[in-house]
């Protein structure tokens, strides 16, 4: 692997560890909050160093799935300004961010899988059956937290809007 190789990685790392962390500790990846902030560098950082690395000597997916992930973390930290959304706001909010990590998980579950172990890797690239097993378990996993995320922010709403049911 060479030196931009390694630092990419390195760099890959923090947004999926503050990611999870966010995750674990507030329900969802926060933009207003710090760890949103490193959040955003982690993946900027992340995607800016990716376009140094190419297999196939070009743009490819990888990079635009990096593109993908930075534009859904804008619109996350940008959806409490869009007033026309109304209360659904939060939601793109939430849905927006949690969208983004999962692009993240894209390419980097292919490399680890298809670079892990050395001399004899699990997949062999995005065809391969072990990648692709990851990948769908990777989707179910998100729509999974997606849902109870969306649940989870739902329930909160309608606490807050009335707090006698508590009560009942």
């Amino acid at each position: 692997m060479s030196a931009l190789g390694i630092l990419h990685t390195a760099l890959s790392l923090l947004p999926v560890i503050v990611g999870a962390y966010g995750f674990c500790r507030d329900g969802r990846i926060a933009p207003a909050l710090r760890l949103g902030n490193w959040y955003l560098y982690g993946m900027l950082a992340s995607v800016v160093t990716s376009f140094g690395l190419s297999s196939s000597g070009g743009f490819n997916v990888g990079h635009a799935l990096g593109l993908v992930a930075l534009a859904a973390i804008l619109v996350g930290r940008y959806a409490d300004q869009m007033t026309w959304l109304g209360n659904g706001r939060p939601y793109l909010e939430v849905a927006s961010m949690t969208f983004s990590y999962f692009v993240l998980m894209i390419p980097g579950l292919n490399e680890t899988l298809s670079r892990v172990p050395p001399g004899d890797p699990i997949g062999h690239g995005p065809d391969s059956p072990a990648v692709q097993t990851a990948l769908l378990i990777a989707v179910a996993i998100f729509l999974i937290g997606l849902t109870y995320q969306m649940l989870k922010l739902r329930s909160r709403r309608l606490a807050a809007a009335s707090p006698a049911r508590l009560h009942h």
